[in-house]
């Protein structure tokens, strides 16, 4: 099952910390590639790699892509939006991404090879056109059904790239009218479909498309493909993995829900299946808890939904207020309401021995309200413990190069419901965390 919006967890019960993310199938398993952040600094620290049988639980393979020792991924520059397609000529595994200072004044698209997938890459420096570096930022790729190789460019430049991908050997598309940033692009049925954000930092908006009969184009301009005013279901996109289903390949949309400047434990992402209609492009709603295999969406059962008292649930933006939440081990997820004025929650899972088993920082904030899972606890022994969430008084607040404010304007965590992991097998545990059971100080 893939849970959308919270955190998740490796093999090592670390969260799984891959941003600006692409997948590639390869030896009937998944491999995630994407930036490995920090809650400190925005610099590059190195791109991770995690692999997959199933989409939803994740092995930590090694940072495939450290920072270098100099250059343009040296110390104090800024590495983001990799992507790692496989050379069908060479049989090389080629990375790309947008590297630069950390003013985003010098921006180049890097590359980097390896001959497996998930070895250490090797990083060759700029992506050379007509012989110089191309000077972009937010980039993507696109490999065709025939093994082509395309590198995508915000505001709409599109390069078709050299037989060993090593290079771009021509531009097929020049800023594509009402193309945005952070690109990606897949192709249903003969007909090619790239989608893009809109410029708002770190904020969410809704992302858009356009379609054409080929790469070349001519592109047009559709709209959205989320509900107006969702927000793309507070996400911004980063790539669309041709998920194949039996006889058919789904288009899945990988976004990430940012959460500046707490990137590493608070930012999480929202992976849903694409519907295509001819040229109409949709996500009808929004699916917090799906099916990999059914491409369906999975309801909380009422057995496994526990509603906090009034009196006992979080309600508070006074630092150090929190609540505790006795548990047995099973997993339990928090449904919390978020919006402008939503703050960082420090949730911790402690021991009956006061072992501390995890702690992280859980994000409040969207700038449109929403009620949903903010946190699932990863899977431990069964035994005692407890969750504690604490009003941390941190929130999410950044500025662009202009100077423009964005985030949120409060500190607010909000927590009125659990739910009891896996559903149907729940009744012992609720039995465990009664509502008397539950504390606020």
């Amino acid at each position: 099952m893939i849970l959308n919006g919270v955190p998740w967890f490796d093999d090592n019960g670390s969260i799984v910390n891959a941003h600006g993310a692409c997948i590639v199938e390869d030896g009937g398993r998944y491999y995630l590639f994407g930036e490995y952040k920090t809650d400190s600094v925005n610099r590059f620290i190195g791109f991770s790699c995690y692999s997959s049988a199933d989409l939803a639980n994740w092995k930590f393979e090694r940072i495939v892509l450290p920072e270098q020792r100099d250059g343009l991924l040296g110390p104090n520059r800024v590495g983001e939006r990799v992507k790692v397609m496989k050379c069908p000529t060479s049989g090389e595994y080629v990375m790309y991404m947008h590297t630069d200072n950390r003013k985003y004044s010098d921006p180049h698209v890097g590359y980097a090879t390896s001959k497996t997938i998930n070895g250490e890459y090797e990083f060759h420096g700029a992506l050379l056109y007509d012989g110089q570096p191309i000077r972009k930022w937010d980039m993507g790729t696109f490999r065709d059904t025939d093994g082509q190789g395309y590198l995508l460019i915000h505001h709409g430049d599109i390069y078709r790239l050299s037989k060993d991908y090593r290079s771009a050997e021509k531009k097929v598309a020049s800023f594509i009218p009402g193309v945005g940033e952070s690109p990606a692009m897949f192709m249903k049925d003969g007909l090619y479909y790239l989608l893009s954000s809109n410029l708002t930092s770190w904020e969410r908006n809704d992302n858009k498309y356009h379609t054409a009969p080929s790469v070349e184009g001519p592109w047009e301009e559709r709209g959205l493909f989320c509900p107006e005013g969702s927000l793309t279901y507070n996400s911004q996109c980063s790539f669309v993995f041709p998920l194949v289903r039996g006889n058919d390949t789904i288009p899945l949309y990988m976004g990430d829900r940012w959460s500046f400047p707490n990137q590493a434990d608070a930012a999480t992402q929202v992976w849903l299946p694409l519907q295509t209609n001819g040229t109409k492009l949709s996500i009808p709603e929004y699916w917090p808890y799906w099916d990999a295999n059914s491409l369906e969406p999975v309801a909380f059962p009422e057995d496994v939904l526990v509603t906090l008292p009034p009196n006992t649930a979080l309600a508070s933006n006074r630092k150090g207020d929190l609540m505790r939440i006795p548990y047995n081990g099973l997993p339990v997820g928090l449904i919390g309401e978020s919006g402008p004025h939503g703050g960082y929650a420090r949730v911790s899972i402690t021991g009956n021995d006061g072992t501390t088993f995890h702690t992280s920082l859980v994000d409040f904030y969207s700038k449109v309200p929403d009620t949903g899972l903010r946190f699932v606890t990863p899977p431990l022994p069964g035994g005692d413990y407890t969750l504690q969430v604490e009003v941390s008084r941190e929130q999410g607040v950044w500025f662009n190069k202009r100077g423009d404010r964005y985030g949120s304007e409060g500190y607010w965590v909000r927590v009125h419901q659990l739910v009891v992991f896996p559903h149907g097998h729940a009744g012992s545990t609720r039995r465990h965390i009664a509502p008397s059971d539950y504390s606020q100080e």
